[in-house]
């Protein structure tokens, strides 16, 4: 079976089909489809992406065939974005469980621009609708709709400045091997392409897609990335998709009762918490938040960060290097 054969029968999270980014490796062992997504962090880490990606009956075994993998080249291994039962497991073999962020999901059965929570956001396309933003799906990807995006890439960045960084790893690409899997709209005012966003498709308990990659140019009107999401997801509707997962958050949604109990660090999660709520700092996490919430998501889910053989300044420093934190 091919990789995205895998993630199609097996993948349960939301985040999955990053494990398809161009540069993601893909650990597989003889006896068992499955995969566990994962790239090279220095020369003594793994870092592992989701839980491991086949039937339940073999996860237990593929997970231990990747350890032994990692420790046959003498390197430890750091797994993000996990489920709260895969970071349960990884609990139970004695890894070092902490919750890392969550991530926000919209039902697209009940979907509604209706209501007091979406009020924010009714505004904003109000705005967009005025400033004459249209959005449309590209199905192709021509060379002058490539510049185009480019550059609104190279824009998006500068705007952004130095001392916001992307996590790269956990957030999807426009090109690469994934890119005839994905699926492209585009904001458009005074015929001029402002802002993007790329969809992946998920499948699993929650099937639908994923916003996975948006850029905005700084000149955008008000309220084109609202339009794109909001007409996205009435498209992905009317095609029978039940869900449009948000994506991943870092540093948000912090509880106490998602805690995995014996498991939890509480130097590294102090260390989150100072981080949590710091804009411009590591991730302006909470900036992601609140544009997250404000669709006011019918699922909330807590995702785990788990360090193999307890965590190391190390393994924490070559994941936020891997990340595009440092």
């Amino acid at each position: 079976m091919t990789a995205v054969d895998l993630l199609r029968a097996h993948a349960r999270s939301s985040s999955a089909f990053l494990a398809y980014n161009q540069d993601t490796e893909h650990f597989q062992t003889p006896g068992i489809d499955g995969l566990i997504a994962y790239r090279p962090a220095g020369r003594r880490h793994l870092v592992q992406l989701t839980g491991p990606c086949a039937a339940e009956a073999d996860q237990a075994a593929l997970t231990a065939a990747f350890r032994a993998f990692a420790a046959g080249q003498g390197r430890r291994i750091t797994a993000v974005q996990l489920g709260k039962e895969e970071a349960a497991a990884c609990a139970e073999l004695g890894y070092a469980v902490n919750q890392l962020g969550a991530s926000f999901s919209i039902d697209l059965g009940q979907f509604t621009l209706r209501g007091g929570k979406l009020a924010e956001t009714r505004n904003r396309l109000s705005q967009a609708r005025r400033a004459g933003v249209q959005v449309t799906e590209e199905s192709t990807m021509d060379s002058e709709l490539a510049l185009t995006l480019t550059a609104i890439d190279q824009e998006w960045l500068c705007a952004k400045g130095r001392a916001v960084k992307q996590l790269g790893f956990m957030v999807g690409e426009r090109g690469g091997r994934g890119a005839a899997h994905r699926r492209l709209f585009v904001a458009r005012a005074a015929e001029r392409i402002v802002a993007y966003i790329s969809f992946s498709p998920v499948y699993g308990p929650r099937p639908g897609w994923l916003y996975d990659l948006t850029r905005r140019h700084p000149a955008a009107p008000t309220g084109a990335i609202e339009s794109v999401i909001a007409h996205a997801a009435e498209v992905f509707r009317g095609e029978g998709a039940e869900w449009l997962h948000l994506g991943f958050t870092p540093f948000v949604q912090l509880h106490p009762e998602h805690r995995i109990p014996g498991a939890h660090n509480k130097i590294l999660d102090g260390v989150m918490r100072r981080i949590a709520g710091r804009e411009r700092w590591l991730y302006s996490a909470r900036t992601q938040e609140r544009f997250k919430t404000k669709w006011a998501p019918h699922l909330v889910e807590p995702e785990y960060l788990a360090f193999e053989h307890g965590l190391s300044l190390g393994a924490g420093y070559r994941l936020l290097r891997l990340i595009g934190a440092l």
